[in-house]
């Protein structure tokens, strides 16, 4: 059953409404929540020029508008690929619902910090071992030393 929550299109499953969300509130959901250092929202435009710069499948400004407002609503693969890499999210947001709600969580945090850097080192690191995280914040430790930072796990 299709209902509508928070603006959004969901569906009922099992007697709960679990956020299955069509592609063009997952494509604005990465618009509001993935931006540019100066914090606004990338433009239709510099997302279709940073994807035929980076020798990407051709696409328009105006088509990723149509998926954004939920006019188009039938990319290709190439393209969904595309807008995934652009917005440093696997392929899989648009298509499993439980990668997607993942997703999301770790992309409510990372908002918080707003560096394009950091949040692609936080994504790169997401699914590692215990001890490959260890030694990732090790070498992060020791570089904010080098570097004269305050240590960040004393709160400074």
């Amino acid at each position: 059953m299709l209902l509508y929550y928070g603006g959004e299109e969901v569906w009922m499953f099992n007697g709960s409404t679990e956020a299955a969300r069509t592609l063009a509130t997952k494509l604005d959901h990465l618009f509001h929540t993935v931006r540019p250092r100066d914090g606004g929202e990338y433009s239709h435009e510099e997302v279709a020029a940073a994807l035929r710069d980076s020798g990407g499948p051709t696409i328009s400004a105006t088509y990723i508008w149509q998926l954004r407002k939920g006019l188009r609503d039938n990319p290709t693969k190439r393209h969904l690929e595309a807008l995934a890499g652009f917005f440093g999210v696997p392929p899989a947001y648009f298509f499993d619902q439980a990668a997607a709600e993942r997703i999301d969580a770790e992309l409510e945090l990372l908002n918080a910090l707003r560096d394009t850097s950091v949040r692609q080192i936080a994504l790169r690191a997401s699914g590692l071992s215990p001890k490959s995280l260890n030694a990732i914040t090790e070498m992060v430790e020791r570089v904010r030393e080098l570097e004269g930072l305050p240590d960040a796990t004393k709160g400074a």
